[in-house]
């Protein structure tokens, strides 16, 4: 357990998709259905829908605020995004997603310690602690 920098505040929990690079929704993920469709990613095939996505960072372009926002709307995307970089363009269509639908997928930047330590599978919660927030991976 250890704090998080909510850049988008909001309790989440579910399994984790650990992402091995940076990850654009825009061109990267299908809005349809969650899967990742940028055949060069690594994780090409695997779907963010009702995962915490769990990734370095973004990777460009700006549209994918407006792709995020759509997967939220549509509930295909993820329940929340933890990353190891803040990244303005996720928490402006996590934002989008909350105000126009009023869906909150919350987006968090964890601490050194907290981000290597969470594993693909495993059960992740992003919840309340004092002021602030907190993620917790559960290890089996």
């Amino acid at each position: 357990m250890a704090e998080a920098r909510a850049l988008v505040p909001g309790p989440a929990e579910g399994p984790a998709l650990v992402l091995s690079e940076p990850l654009s929704f825009w061109g990267g993920v299908d809005a349809e259905d969650g899967t990742i469709i940028d055949r060069h990613h690594p994780q090409a095939g695997e779907t963010v829908r009702g995962k915490v996505l769990v990734m370095p960072s973004g990777r460009g372009s700006s549209s994918s605020s407006s792709v995020l926002a759509e997967t939220i709307r549509a509930g295909t995307g993820p329940v929340a995004i933890v990353l190891a970089e803040p990244d303005g363009i996720l928490a402006l269509g996590a934002l989008v997603a909350s105000r126009l639908y009023g869906k909150t997928t919350p987006v968090v930047v964890a601490d050194e310690a907290t981000y290597p330590s969470i594993d693909s599978g495993a059960e992740v919660e992003i919840r309340p602690r004092g002021d602030g927030w907190e993620v917790a991976p559960q290890r089996g």
